[in-house]
């Protein structure tokens, strides 16, 4: 997995757009990465975080995008219907605790602003319900990142309206129930 990280981290960080999603949806066609799998437990953070950067934002990107790499290689696939949280939502969690600093001790509100977006992140994917879809799940982790990004941070990443392109490829497909369907 640790190989894969790095493929996609150097393929994230090749990227000058200031919109996590755009970023994204170009990452995800490389062949290497699948319709579903943990790889996304690491693809989404990087995209923000490159994102973030690219909009200005004051960190370190290489250092974060291992942090990312580190900590979405923790979780495992399938840690949606197992452990009840979406990995993309873990992984641009991480991103966060990487932009803030954040510790388990941190009092500085970020533990708490951070638990927020997670739970607004899975509160939507929950009433969009399954069965799975990373790529549905990224979009829906996306809009909340950046809406909160935006609203906490002096930085201000791009939004963009989203039609998935993947639909064809995922068998699960919950079709016109998918708030991305095209």
């Amino acid at each position: 997995m640790e190989e894969l990280g790095l493929k996609i981290l150097a393929a994230c960080k090749a990227h000058t757009e200031k919109n996590p999603i755009t970023i994204f949806n170009s990452v995800v066609r490389e062949d290497y990465v699948r319709m579903h799998g943990p790889e996304h437990h690491i693809i989404d953070g990087a995209c923000l975080l490159v994102a973030f950067k690219n909009a200005g934002g004051n960190i370190n990107l290489d250092e974060g995008l291992k942090w990312v790499m580190t900590q979405g290689m923790k979780v495992p696939g399938a840690a949606c219907a197992h452990w009840g949280i979406c990995g993309s939502v873990t992984s641009i969690g991480s991103a966060l605790s990487f932009i803030d600093g954040t510790s388990p001790l941190s009092t500085d509100g970020t533990w708490g602003n951070h638990m927020l977006f997670t739970a607004k992140a899975a509160q939507r994917m929950g009433e969009v319900n399954g069965p799975r879809c990373c790529k549905r799940d990224a979009y829906i982790s996306f809009e909340a990142a950046i809406d909160y990004i935006n609203e906490k941070y002096d930085v201000k990443l791009e939004k963009s309206d989203i039609k998935c392109e993947f639909s064809y490829l995922n068998q699960q497909c919950i079709g016109t129930k998918c708030p991305y369907n095209n």
